[in-house]
């Protein structure tokens, strides 16, 4: 399992989520990520979903 870090921020760099959960691949973490924007209403808000390595898994501006 790796740790994913997704963060949501507003149009003035506030941050308004940020939340570290596991996953066991990339794929999944994306789901699991893109899940918890839908519950939270933060799809079209500027987001990014990362691994504990920096890797950038899900990003919307």
């Amino acid at each position: 399992m790796g740790v994913y870090k997704l963060t949501v921020f507003d149009k003035s760099g506030e941050t308004l989520l940020d939340e570290s959960f596991e996953a066991a691949t990339e794929k999944e973490a994306k789901e699991v990520g893109e899940k918890m924007l839908a519950e939270k209403n933060y799809l079209d808000t500027t987001h990014r979903c990362t691994s504990s390595a920096g890797k950038l898994i899900l990003f919307h501006r």
